[in-house]
């Protein structure tokens, strides 16, 4: 199966106009945007304490991601005006996605960036294959992993969803043996590591393992 793609969103500003921002991205942003041909969802994954949120949009293709760029541009635009600081966006290849489960309120998740040699992406693609995928599905409340890469820059981000804040917490010592053993060892470098409320939850991505 041809690879999917995504675009990313990331904008850091007023945690008290997260509310908002989520009720126009839920509301205006996204029935918009899933009007475009080739949008397939969107999903937002938004930090109450610090102001940060991600909204994501995936895509049939490559051509029809980038032929959406100035419709997303100005989209952004506006959500980020809400929200208060300046839209970062990012575009993506998604190289994994594994589902038991929608996402519902009260979901959490924890998102870790890595970052290898531009050719050595497929490393890390596998580190999280090979020692988180096969774990996730025993855990209490796992709900969903997407792996996602730019392979020119050497950058890969692992999303994994659980069904509450007690259970993301309570996979906390899996995910930290990954960040400080698993990956240095596999010569893999742990950029950044956050966790969010997942707030709107329709990438409608299918599984790809």
């Amino acid at each position: 199966m041809a690879p999917m793609f995504a675009r990313s969103t990331t904008i850091h500003g007023h945690p008290d106009a997260m509310d908002a921002t989520t009720a126009h991205v839920r509301e205006v942003a996204m029935p918009a945007l899933r009007a475009l041909d080739g949008c397939v969802g969107l999903s937002m994954l938004a930090d109450r304490d610090t102001g940060r949120c991600i909204v994501t949009t995936s895509w049939r293709d490559e051509a029809v991601m980038r032929s959406s760029q100035d419709v997303v541009r100005s989209s952004a635009g506006r959500t980020a005006e809400i929200l208060g600081g300046p839209p970062e966006l990012q575009e993506w290849e998604i190289a994994a996605m594994h589902r038991v489960d929608e996402a519902h309120p009260g979901s959490r998740s924890r998102v870790t960036w890595l970052r290898t040699a531009p050719d050595a992406v497929d490393r890390a693609v596998d580190a999280v294959r090979l020692s988180l995928m096969p774990k996730l599905d025993d855990l209490p409340g796992f709900s969903s992993v997407s792996v996602m890469v730019r392979r020119s820059e050497g950058l890969t981000v692992a999303a994994i969803a659980y069904d509450s804040a007690a259970h993301l917490q309570q996979a906390g010592e899996g995910a930290r043996e990954f960040r400080e053993e698993f990956a240095p060892a596999m010569g893999i470098q742990v950029v950044d590591t956050a966790e969010f409320d997942v707030a709107i939850a329709h990438l409608r991505v299918p599984e790809t393992n």
